[in-house]
Order: C-alpha cells, then sequence, then structure tokens
C-alpha cells in the first residue's frame, strides 16, 4: 500500500535563503555555548519555583547592594535575567520549528523506506530479472539475520 505522508519540494532560492538565515541565527547567536554531559550534570537547575526565588533574589539584592560582598556582580546577575527574558521566546520558537524538523525527517524517511519496500515487492512478484537480482543483493544486507524463525507460534525460535 502506498504511503505518502508529506510531499515537499524546496527550490534552490528557498534553500538558499534558509541557509542565509541560519546564518543570520549563527551570527546574532554566537554568543550560545554547549555543555558537555559532564558539565550538565554538575549544573544546579532552575526549574519554575527556582526561577520565582532566584527573580525576588534579585529584587531584594537589588534594594540592598551592599549586603554583597564587591566579588558578586549584580549587574552580571541582572543581565543573566534580561538575557533569559529576551532569549525564551527565540528558544520556544527554535523548538517548535525543531520538532517540525525532526517530524518531517521522520515522515520522509518512512515514505521513502516505504516507497523502498514496495518496490522490493513488486519486483519480487514480477519474479525475474537485473531489476530482482540488484534488490535482492542490497536486501540481503539489509535484513541479514531476520529471516523467517523456525519453530512454534509464538515467535521463539527452536
Amino acid at each position: 500500500m502506498f504511503q505518502n505522508l508529506i510531499s515537499l519540494e524546496l527550490s534552490a532560492e528557498q534553500l538558499k535563503e534558509v541557509h542565509g538565515a541560519l546564518g543570520v541565527l549563527e551570527k546574532n547567536l554566537d554568543g550560545l555555548i554547549s555543555l558537555s554531559v559532564a558539565e550538565r550534570h554538575e549544573l544546579a537547575k532552575m526549574g519554575p519555583k527556582s526561577e520565582m526565588f532566584a527573580r525576588k533574589a534579585y529584587d531584594v539584592l537589588a534594594l540592598n547592594p551592599e549586603v554583597m560582598p564587591g566579588t558578586f556582580s549584580l549587574r552580571e546577575f541582572e543581565a543573566d535575567i534580561k538575557a533569559l527574558d529576551q532569549l525564551r521566546p527565540v528558544f520556544a520558537r527554535l523548538a517548535a520549528l525543531m520538532n517540525r524538523a525532526e517530524d518531517t525527517e521522520m515522515a520522509l524517511g518512512s515514505d521513502i523506506y516505504r516507497a523502498a519496500l514496495d518496490g522490493y515487492r513488486f519486483a519480487k512478484a514480477a519474479g525475474k530479472g537485473a531489476v530482482l537480482d540488484e534488490f535482492s543483493a542490497h536486501a540481503a544486507v539489509r535484513f541479514a539475520g531476520q529471516g523467517r524463525r523456525k519453530g512454534g507460534g509464538d515467535g521463539s525460535a527452536k
């Protein structure tokens, strides 16, 4: 049964614009960082309750800066809050776009794989010729070790 979850054609001009837009994002978001798994593991995480506490702590400290040592940067604290507030809507849009990108990649891959399986099935039904030989050679690699199981009806090999 033919599957076509998505039909998508992009022109060279569209791809050029997409790559240009990604370049603009990369240029303007060059301050974003990458953390290692170990670094991510070690960080204190801020959930909604922690964020409420942190914002209130900033408010209190901003009114009473004299309680903090000179090594504490209230300005950096404020800048981090501002950056987070500015970037959250951007990150939400990027995440939504990335989710659509992943779903599109999955749908395209599924369409392609299902079409390949359909083509192989039709070639097998035709039963001879170079087309079947070519399919069989590639199918042997793809489906190696997935032969029919011998044994009982429970799917286990005997």
